[in-house]
């Protein structure tokens, strides 16, 4: 296995109050699989994603990539977040680079952003800085980044979520030609059923209020998956009943909870 989540909660204390965000979340994910984490907002997705990356501790339970327990940020797992977060100060290819530099000689580290850059289809565009690329062109920047380090796992969250349709569809063929040619283990988090229906071998689906996981669906489908659409359509029928469902539940809560102020 790649990525084991057992047991993890998490709880926030919010004006003295506890609100327990995660509760009783195992997951196993196994080298080289593309795992998709769907779930309404408020479920806890991007905490629980931030507690395989090392960056929010649990309250309790553990996470294991390759069977080391993870205490903190390490090189064996890389990170695409929402926003690109390239430092505007370096050109493209420096960007790629800045993780390397510390481990390898400068001309070698150079050597390596290219075959990223390439990889994402940048190599152009290697001495240009990020405020003179698009939105999804920063974003393959990220991706090259992160690839560099040449992680155990990429983690990805909502990596496409500020894009328009056309530049969200274009990635997704970029991310899944990544994901075929290196075998990376990848655990991304999405609203968008469709986009995980497109790119994961396995979708888990979690509940709110407290982020918990409600089901776990296949998808054995082979890749492109633009033929099968109307058989992916049942899926995304089951999965948009499943999120209604903890949706409509939420608004009953709150509406409880206004009636009794």
């Amino acid at each position: 296995m790649s990525v084991q989540i057992a047991h993890i909660s998490k709880t926030f204390q919010h004006h003295g109050v506890s609100q327990t965000v995660l509760d009783q979340i195992d997951l196993t994910v196994q080298k080289g699989e593309f795992v998709s984490i769907l779930g309404p907002s408020g479920c806890g997705k991007s905490t629980l994603l931030s507690i395989v990356a090392g960056l929010t501790a649990p309250t309790s339970g553990k996470v294991l990539v390759n069977g080391k327990e993870v205490k903190g940020p390490g090189s064996d797992r890389g990170v695409v977040f929402q926003q690109a977060a390239l430092f505007p100060w370096l050109t493209v290819e420096e960007n790629v680079m800045f993780p390397l530099k510390k481990k390898m000689p400068k001309e070698e580290a150079k050597k390596k952003a290219h075959e990223y850059l390439a990889m994402v289809q940048l190599s152009q565009y290697a001495k240009h800085s990020p405020h003179e690329l698009s939105g999804g062109m920063q974003q393959r920047v990220s991706i090259a980044r992160a690839l560099a380090m040449d992680p155990e796992v990429l983690l990805m969250d909502e990596p496409f979520g500020a894009l328009d349709e056309q530049t969200r569809s274009r990635l997704h063929e970029v991310l899944e030609k990544i994901w075929i040619d290196t075998k990376k283990t990848i655990l991304f988090v999405t609203h968008s059923i469709q986009e995980s229906l497109k790119l994961s071998d396995r979708i888990i689906v979690m509940g709110t209020r407290p982020g918990r996981i409600i089901d776990e669906i296949e998808v054995s489908f082979p890749r492109p998956r633009d033929e099968f659409r109307k058989q992916l359509a049942e899926y995304e029928e089951r999965i948009q009943k499943l999120l209604k469902s903890e949706i409509d539940k939420v608004v009953k809560e709150e509406e409880s909870y206004a009636a009794g102020r």
